[in-house]
């Protein structure tokens, strides 16, 4: 006779089967519908992206380098600091250019004062050849007087030589006043004092030691923050010397390196979101492709693989993608150069190209653009003041471009 409790637990293993099997049921369709999940994901979003996470913030270092040898006397920037262009960051002993300076002023003086003569001259060689020809017109006026009598027997034929003979000299004082004439006008034809080629000559002295003298105050060429300063109060200094440089953070942009297999759908253009790890995933910064490197890391690295000596691995390389930042939120949110960052390229639109499109980029600063002004305005100064009045002394190098003499440096 069998045990009733033993006949009512006999169903339990058919009750766990089933709860086994919908649980297995539930896994799959999870699965299944993770699957179509990430499968329309990737069809509709992820396959129209490519995103890395090595790519760092990148910038002008603009280096402070000397144009002239100098000891220094003044340094007025130091790192970290802010600087404005023009702002005068080193400066040096300026006594031997002011020595040169003084030299070459007065030889452009000097040599303004003897063209000067040179003009003055036309008009006294004038005057000789006007002296020489009435000399001769007298002499001739003689000699016909006495051939006109001399048929009389009144004057003798001694006299009439002499006549001729006077005749003869005045002609020959003429033609020495006029050679004398046309050698001066040819040092003083078709130019001015201003123009004369002495004085460009002069002028030119004038300009090179001006010029050298106002290098002895180094701008900052463009506005940003000093970095790297090196350079010491009492340094003697040579040209090409780094001294300090600036970085503007305004202008900063991202090389993102991607892996080569990822490049192939990457166009100039394309739009990039980007985070920094200083900054965190709340602040998205938004970017664009503007280029892309001529070669990889590995080609220009400072060792460059040699890959035909047979001990060879392959390595996936990475090629430098250069994505330019909106200045708006730069400024809202300033980077460094050397940050990292994390850049995704939208690759859905095609458009652009890889190469041969990449925007022109130029960079200048005109900072260096009043050394020569000032030069110019120091050289129609000393032209007017030796030149006299009405003797051409605006100088055609500054004219239209003159400013006060007084403005020697900034």
């Amino acid at each position: 006779m069998s045990d009733p409790q033993q006949t009512a637990a006999a169903p339990a293993p058919k009750t766990n089967t089933t709860k086994r099997r919908t649980l297995m049921t539930l896994i799959v369709l999870v699965i299944i519908i993770a699957a179509v999940a990430y499968g329309l994901y990737y069809f509709l979003v992820a396959r129209f992206h490519e995103s890395t996470d090595d790519a760092y913030v990148n910038g002008n270092v603009v280096q402070i380098t000397p144009q002239v040898v100098g000891t220094v006397t003044s340094v007025n920037a130091d790192d970290t600091q802010t600087v404005k262009v023009g702002d005068p960051l080193v400066v040096l002993d300026p006594a031997d250019s002011k020595v040169a300076l003084d030299q070459a002023e007065a030889n452009l003086a000097q040599t303004v004062r003897q063209v000067r003569t040179l003009f003055v001259n036309d008009n006294q060689y004038e005057a000789q050849v006007a002296l020489r020809r009435s000399d001769l017109s007298r002499a001739q006026d003689d000699l016909r007087r006495r051939m006109t009598i001399a048929q009389t027997g009144a004057v003798s034929q001694e006299e009439i030589s002499h006549a001729r003979d006077a005749v003869r000299s005045a002609q020959a004082g003429l033609d020495a006043a006029q050679q004398e004439l046309a050698s001066n006008r040819s040092l003083t034809a078709n130019t001015t004092i201003a123009g004369h080629p002495n004085v460009l000559a002069a002028a030119a002295k004038v300009r090179d030691a001006y010029i050298n003298y106002a290098r002895n105050t180094l701008p900052a060429p463009v506005t940003g923050y000093v970095a790297k300063r090196s350079v010491q109060v009492g340094q003697r200094v040579a040209p090409g010397n780094p001294l300090m440089a600036i970085v503007p953070l305004n202008a900063v942009w991202v090389d993102a390196n991607f892996k080569e297999v990822q490049l192939k759908h990457m166009r100039i253009g394309q739009p990039v979101e980007l985070t920094a790890d200083l900054y965190g995933s709340g602040v998205v910064f938004h970017g664009k492709v503007i280029g892309f490197s001529a070669g990889t890391g590995s080609a220009f690295s400072l060792l460059p693989a040699q890959n035909a000596t047979g001990n060879w691995i392959k390595v996936v390389q990475r090629l430098p993608v250069r994505v330019a930042l909106d200045p708006k939120e730069l400024e809202q949110h300033p980077l460094r150069i050397g940050l990292s960052m994390n850049a995704d390229v939208t690759i859905k639109s095609e458009e652009g190209g890889q190469l041969g499109t990449a925007p022109n980029t130029v960079y200048q600063t005109n900072v260096f653009d009043k050394y020569g002004d000032q030069a110019d305005a120091e050289i129609a100064r000393i032209i007017q003041q030796n030149a006299g009045s009405g003797g051409g002394a605006q100088s055609s190098v500054s004219r239209g471009n003159a400013k006060p003499a007084a403005a020697k440096l900034m």
